[in-house]
């Protein structure tokens, strides 16, 4: 069985795709970018606050679909500069409650030239 999972508290799908999905016992997140769900804009910032934004969002799937941070079992993300690498990996320990849980995670740089936000990040969860 699969649900989609829906928040206002993350932006809106913006094409035939869901915020994430629940099938199997997980939550798969689609990829989340530095949008502000209240206003439905890019956010302008530096890559501590893009990447906080984009945590964000995925907090409020992840408890819209009755999972959380803490259990996230993969997480991808997606880098246009590797020079935000030191600044982003700061950014994302903050949210963090249990010290001890690590996601497998994978971290890619997509370029500097490509027409992506500079964090984009998707999950799953238990």
């Amino acid at each position: 069985m699969r649900d989609a999972v829906r928040t206002s508290g993350a932006p809106a799908a913006i094409g035939p795709y869901s915020q994430a999905v629940k099938a199997g016992g997980f939550i798969f997140v689609s990829g989340q970018i530095p949008i502000d769900p209240a206003t439905g804009q890019m956010l302008q910032a530096d890559i501590a606050a893009q990447t906080h934004r984009v945590i964000t969002n995925l907090r409020e799937i992840l408890t819209a679909g009755g999972s959380s941070l803490d259990k996230v079992v993969r997480s991808t993300v997606f880098l246009a500069d590797m020079g935000d690498f030191a600044a982003m990996k700061a950014a994302e320990r903050r949210p963090r409650r249990n010290r001890r849980h690590r996601p497998a995670l994978a971290r890619l740089l997509i370029g500097s030239r490509a027409p992506h936000p500079r964090p984009r990040r998707h999950c799953a969860a238990t």
